[in-house]
C-alpha cells in the first residue's frame, strides 16, 4: 500500500497547536475490511497512517446468539493489534433494528454474547454498545403509534445490562455509549426517517435511568458520530439544535448533565473544576466526507453516486481542521475517520484516507493551507452548564460557533 503522514502531521500540528491538551486525543480509523485481508499490511499502513486505533463492527444476530462473525478471521487478526500498537475497539450492535425490541429475552441474550467476546479476547478493552440508536435503520421501533418516543428508554436497559456483563467480566473494560447520531427529525409520523434527535434521545436515556432507580453508571464514555448535515458542508457549519454536529459538542454536554446530573453516572468535567478521575469523555467513533473520483481510477468504483462530493483537497482541509479542532476540547478521548479505504459502489462511502486501488489521497494539514480551526481554547466546545433541566433544552442555549456557509449542499446518505 502507498501510505501518507496524513494522521500524524495533523497530531502534531494540533500538538503545537492546543498544547497538553492534545495530549490526550487519540486517532483511528473505523475500518471493518481489515479482518478480511493481511493483518501485517493492514497494521503497518495504520502505523504509517499515525493512527493507533482502529474501531470494528461486531454484529449480534439472535438467530445465531452465540455465533462470532467471522471469529477465525478475528482470531488470526486481532493479535497483530497487539504487536502494532493499535488498539481494537469493538463495536457490537444488533444485526437488524428490531432484534432488542421484539423479545424481552433479547437483553439477556445480547449481554451474554458481551461476555462471550470478552472472555474470547481479553486483550480487547473496549466496546461501544450499539449503533445509532437514535435512528430507525439501526433501531425500531423509534415512537408508538401514539407518537410517544420509544427508542431512548429501550436502548437504556440493553446498555445497562451491556455495562454490567462486561465489567463482570473485567472491571478494566471501557463501555461506551449509545454510538449516537448527529441527526433525527423527532417526527413520529413522518414520511420516511422516523427518527430521534441526538439531544432528545439523551434525555429519554436519562430519564429512564432515573425511573429504574440504577446506583450504577451507564457508561465510561459517550460515543459519537459527527457527520456532516450536508456531504458538501464545512466541519464548522454543525447543525440547528436540537441535532449536533463537531461545533455543537458543548450541545452533547449539556444534554448529558440534564439527563443524568445528581445520579450515579459520571458526567464530563465541568470547566473551572478539577476534573474527577471517572468523568466522562467523548469517543467521536465515526465521521468522514465523501471525495469525487479521479477519473482515472473510475473504472475500479462501481454504481452512481448519490451526494454532492467533494475534492481531495478539501476532504484533506476538513480533516486537518476536526482534528486540530477536537485537540482542543479536554472532554474528547479519541477521533476516528470513517475508512481507510473506499468502498466500491459509489451508493457506499468514498472517504477513506486510499482509494480503492490503496493510493494515498491528498494529505492535509495546516502546513499546506490555512486552517479554518479555532485559533484559542475560548473557541473550543463549552463545558457543561449547571442548574438547567427538561429535554435537553437548555443544550440549545450553549454558545455556538460560527461557521462559512457553502454555497450549495447536497443531500447526505447517512440516516
Amino acid at each position: 500500500m502507498k501510505k501518507t503522514l496524513f494522521v500524524a502531521c495533523c497530531a502534531c500540528a494540533a500538538l503545537a497547536f492546543c498544547g497538553r491538551a492534545a495530549a490526550n486525543v487519540t486517532f483511528g480509523i473505523t475500518e471493518d475490511t481489515g479482518v478480511l485481508g493481511d493483518p501485517t499490511m493492514f497494521y503497518s499502513t495504520l502505523n504509517d497512517l499515525g493512527a493507533t486505533e482502529n474501531r470494528i463492527a461486531i454484529n449480534w444476530d439472535p438467530a445465531q446468539p452465540t455465533t462470532i462473525p467471522n471469529q477465525p478471521g478475528l482470531d488470526y487478526w486481532l493479535p497483530q493489534a497487539t504487536i502494532h500498537a493499535v488498539r481494537v475497539l469493538f463495536a457490537v450492535a444488533p444485526a437488524h433494528p428490531g432484534d432488542i425490541t421484539s423479545s424481552p429475552a433479547r437483553i439477556t441474550q445480547f449481554a451474554a454474547f458481551l461476555q462471550q467476546l470478552a472472555r474470547t479476547y481479553p486483550f480487547v478493552k473496549d466496546y461501544v454498545i450499539g449503533n445509532e440508536p437514535n435512528q430507525p435503520r439501526f433501531w425500531q421501533p423509534q415512537f408508538s403509534s401514539t407518537g410517544a418516543n420509544l427508542s431512548g428508554s429501550a436502548y437504556e436497559p440493553l446498555l445497562a445490562a451491556s455495562y454490567d456483563a462486561l465489567k463482570g467480566v473485567d472491571p478494566s473494560i471501557n463501555v461506551i455509549g449509545v454510538g449516537l447520531s448527529p441527526r433525527g427529525n423527532d417526527n413520529p409520523f413522518a414520511k420516511d426517517n422516523v427518527s430521534t434527535s441526538p439531544v432528545r434521545f439523551l434525555h429519554d436515556v436519562g430519564a429512564a435511568y432515573r425511573a429504574s432507580k440504577r446506583t450504577k453508571p451507564l457508561m465510561d464514555e459517550l460515543g459519537f458520530h459527527p457527520y456532516p448535515n450536508q456531504n458538501n458542508d464545512p466541519p464548522l457549519k454543525g447543525y440547528p439544535w436540537p441535532k449536533a454536529g463537531i461545533p455543537n459538542l458543548d450541545r452533547i454536554k449539556q444534554a448529558v448533565w440534564d439527563a443524568f446530573n445528581g445520579t450515579a453516572q459520571p458526567l464530563f468535567a465541568e470547566r473551572g473544576k478539577a476534573a474527577p478521575a471517572n468523568a466522562l469523555k467523548l469517543d467521536l467513533d465515526e465521521t468522514g466526507w465523501q471525495v469525487a473520483i479521479p477519473a482515472v481510477l473510475q473504472n475500479l468504483y462501481t454504481g452512481k453516486e448519490n451526494v454532492v462530493t467533494i475534492d481531495e483537497g478539501t476532504q484533506a482541509q476538513y480533516y486537518s481542521d476536526i482534528v486540530r479542532f477536537v485537540s482542543c476540547d479536554p472532554d474528547v478521548r479519541s477521533l476516528s475517520f470513517f475508512h481507510l479505504v473506499d468502498e466500491q459502489p459509489l451508493d457506499r462511502w468514498q472517504s477513506g484516507l486510499l482509494r480503492l486501488d490503496d493510493s494515498k489521497r491528498r494529505p492535509g494539514g495546516p502546513t499546506r493551507r490555512r486552517s479554518t480551526a479555532p485559533r484559542s481554547r475560548s473557541a473550543t466546545s463549552a463545558a457543561p452548564r449547571v442548574g438547567t433541566t427538561g429535554s435537553g433544552a437548555s443544550a440549545r442555549r450553549c454558545r455556538r460557533m460560527r461557521a462559512t456557509r457553502p454555497a450549495s449542499s447536497g443531500s447526505g446518505r447517512r440516516s
